[in-house]
């Protein structure tokens, strides 16, 4: 816990994992590939764009890089720890090159822009360096790679989404996955990188988005997590896109008939032509002569509806949201649905409001403390987790202070806490000195830590005796004889397996807990 976390949440479980699938849609691949992802999970979910990609040039995935004929590796620039153990990986992967003198190494995401030329030209450890925005040039730039040359894209895209390109699921449980709505980020937070790596903020085509998550849950996954740097600032303009149906007038599945695209479109227009043009509170869509769909934007609350009205079994939760912009007619969408989780991960960096001015966070902490007031007053159980860096340039011990009585304030569901460190190429490197000695920021983080373990085991207590509805993710990390699930506010819950499989939703009474973990049996009735 003692690097640097931004915008993004690292699952440090999954640091490292390697793609993998139990089948594949052709019989013999003629070459085979080995992806290992590092970061974030939308990092993880780019890896399975990418697999998609290579599949259908014919490769199949591999466990063992050892056989593979193509290696990558998906990278993350926010924590110096990552990008240490890329480093360290990529040098025993070219170990390979010598039994295997044909085999292929390559970097992916956001190390790739960044590092390129000491990859490739000093270190000379990779044959391909593709960023973010360039991944549908890789089966081109493979090509070249088997010829000797190196193959480098990582230009930056105002427009690619990957929208039409259906991720194959990176070592599913089959219950749960990553949906990504979005790419980019225009906040340029001075200790962020993520601007220069990702680029520039787009939406995804919500229809696409809707189709997707559909496709999951007809396949049985019962949750969707909408990904993106900030989720709240989702906007799609001109959309073709399904609309949000009244109260009372089913769900998306009942209207999912075997029709073209745009018929099945009119279709749901046609039934629900009423409720456009007319909400104070939500987008207008309207048919155009063209048969496609213009008027007001898709925002994110809309985005949310129309995701949640696939079916009442589907659950839907979303990352990251920016406290500048989350609004009213999300919390509303939460509130409106029961399928949407009340969670909400609002990252607050500092308690300090010099602190957050020179993180160029855009809100100061009575902004924040005002929005954290206003999900509580409009959803009283929601769930709510932050983001905290201690030691940032020049933070005073009253500034530390600050950000200790704010977690006092918040009581967070769940925190990410880890100390600052410098990154090459922000704005914070670039325009402040890295002041805070390396213990103080250590000393400060473990005070964070303390308190919040204090906080979380209280919370924790006042859910003994409550009763949730879970739904059960598979086998609890200890026993097969038990099964784990989270809450609505994202708290782990394990309770024994009984006659309940993966998929399943149950009620269960929980008996006692830990600081981190519910645990209870299943309710009969």
């Amino acid at each position: 816990m003692d690097e640097l976390l931004t915008l993004k949440q690292h699952d440090e479980t999954r640091q490292g994992e390697a793609f993998s699938v139990d089948t594949v849609d052709i019989d013999m691949p003629l070459k085979s590939f080995y992806i290992e992802s590092y970061g974030c999970a939308m990092n993880f979910a780019d890896s399975e764009v990418v697999a998609s990609i290579l599949q259908k040039e014919g490769f199949g995935s591999i466990k063992e890089p050892a056989l593979a004929d193509l290696i990558l590796i998906n990278t993350c620039s926010i924590r110096e720890k990552a990008e240490d153990t890329v480093r360290k990986r990529l040098t025993e992967f070219r170990k390979f090159k010598k039994t295997n003198p044909g085999l292929i190494v390559g970097v992916l995401g956001c190390m790739a822009e960044r590092l390129k030329g000491t990859f490739i030209e000093q270190e000379k450890l990779v044959d391909l360096v593709v960023g973010p925005d360039a991944y549908r040039s890789l089966p081109g730039l493979i090509e070249e790679a088997y010829t000797g040359q190196k193959g480098v894209n990582v230009l930056l895209s105002r427009e690619e989404t990957y929208a039409d390109i259906s991720p194959i699921r990176l070592n599913s449980n089959g219950v749960t996955a990553f949906v990504s709505i979005m790419r980019g980020c225009n906040n340029m937070c001075s200790f962020c990188v993520v601007p220069f790596t990702r680029g520039r903020e787009r939406s995804r085509d919500a229809l696409s988005i809707v189709q997707e998550c559909e496709a999951l849950f007809n396949d049985g996954y019962r949750e969707v997590t909408l990904l993106g740097q900030n989720v709240d600032s989702y906007r799609w303009e001109g959309a073709t896109a399904p609309p949000i149906l009244p109260e009372g007038e089913g769900n998306l599945r009942d209207l999912h008939v075997d029709l073209g695209e745009d018929k099945y479109v009119e279709k749901r227009l046609k039934q629900n032509k009423d409720i456009y043009n007319l909400s104070s509170d939500r987008s207008a869509i309207v048919s155009s002569p063209s048969g496609r769909i213009g008027g007001a934007a898709v925002t994110f609350a809309n985005l949310l509806e129309m995701v949640a009205q696939i079916s009442p079994l589907l659950r839907v939760r979303f990352s990251t949201s920016h406290p500048k912009d989350i609004n009213d007619d999300v919390l509303f969408a939460i509130k409106k649905h029961e399928n949407i989780c009340n969670y909400i991960h609002l990252p607050v960096q500092s308690g300090s409001s010099r602190i957050l001015q020179l993180m160029n966070r855009t809100y100061s902490r009575e902004w924040y403390l005002t929005k954290v007031d206003r999900i509580r007053e409009l959803i009283p159980d929601c769930g709510i987790s932050t983001d905290m860096i201690t030691g940032f340039c020049t933070e005073t011990e009253e500034d530390h202070l600050q950000s200790l009585s704010l977690f006092d304030y918040c009581r967070y569901d769940l925190a990410y806490l880890y100390f600052y460190s410098e990154r090459p190429g922000t704005l914070a490197a670039r325009r402040f000195e890295d002041d805070v000695p390396l213990e103080t920021k250590k000393r400060r983080l473990q005070e964070l830590v303390d308190l919040y373990r204090q906080h979380s085991l209280r919370t924790m207590q006042k859910e003994v005796g409550k009763t949730f509805k879970i739904l059960v993710e598979g086998f609890s990390k200890k026993s097969e004889a038990q099964l784990q699930g989270r809450t609505d506010q994202n708290k782990v819950v394990i309770f024994a397996k009984e006659d309940f499989k993966k998929g399943d939703y149950v009620f269960i009474k929980i008996t006692h807990c830990t600081a981190g973990t519910l645990f209870g049996g299943a309710q009969k009735s």
